[in-house]
């Protein structure tokens, strides 16, 4: 599958369209956590915030993740780019890390919100992203575990809530009843560092 297009750039798999971006309902401190308006908790206890379903309708907000299209990539290892499975080999899923800064035992243990790529997305989607253009690593994951969810948390006070910092939680984390998640987070295990090629290749503007 090719990804969507708009004056003829490419337009990443997860990134959201202006027609796409809906009102925030009223939220509110609920007994069981955080409320929103019209809206209910998933089968894990998670409430996610709202986005509408027109892809390719209006204008690409490439700074915008549409949380929908990225929980479905994570749960299903899908590419960021064009939706369709991710690369597997021997070694694992195929996905793109921003370089390490030191951290120790890296990338075994790292944390991510980015979906997995598909080889022939790969140099797009180090084109693409700004977090990786210059620094872009790839890895090999053997177990990836999507045992977490991004996303704004509240604090309550008596019977309204006030908007937190964005964070990290684990559906396992009661703390998780008190955010807005807004996409899904894994944990890659058996993490190895590899070399692909087309990382090396300039990739057509």
């Amino acid at each position: 599958m090719t990804p969507f297009a708009f004056k003829g750039h490419p337009v990443p798999y997860i990134a959201a369209w202006s027609s796409e971006i809906v009102p925030l309902p009223r939220v509110y401190a609920a007994p069981d956590g955080l409320g929103l308006a019209g809206h209910a908790r998933d089968t894990d206890g998670v409430l996610w915030k709202p986005m509408g379903i027109r892809q390719a309708m209006g204008r690409p907000q490439y700074g915008i993740v549409h949380g929908p299209r990225q929980r479905r990539c994570m749960r299903r290892l899908l590419c960021q780019v064009c939706g369709q499975p991710a690369d597997r080999d021997e070694q694992g899923v195929l996905w793109l890390l921003e370089a390490s800064r030191g951290e120790r035992g890296w990338p075994e243990g790292q944390v991510t919100t980015h979906p997995p790529v598909c080889r022939p997305c790969a140099g797009l989607a180090a084109q693409l992203c700004p977090h990786l253009q210059g620094k872009v690593v790839a890895v090999r994951v053997g177990r990836p575990v999507v045992d977490a969810v991004y996303g704004q948390r509240y604090v309550p006070e008596r019977t309204v809530v006030h908007p937190g910092p964005a964070d990290v939680v684990l559906n396992s984390d009661p703390a998780v009843r008190w955010m807005l998640g807004t996409q899904l987070a894994a944990s890659l295990l058996d993490a190895t560092v590899v070399d692909l090629p087309e990382l090396r290749a300039e990739v057509p503007a």
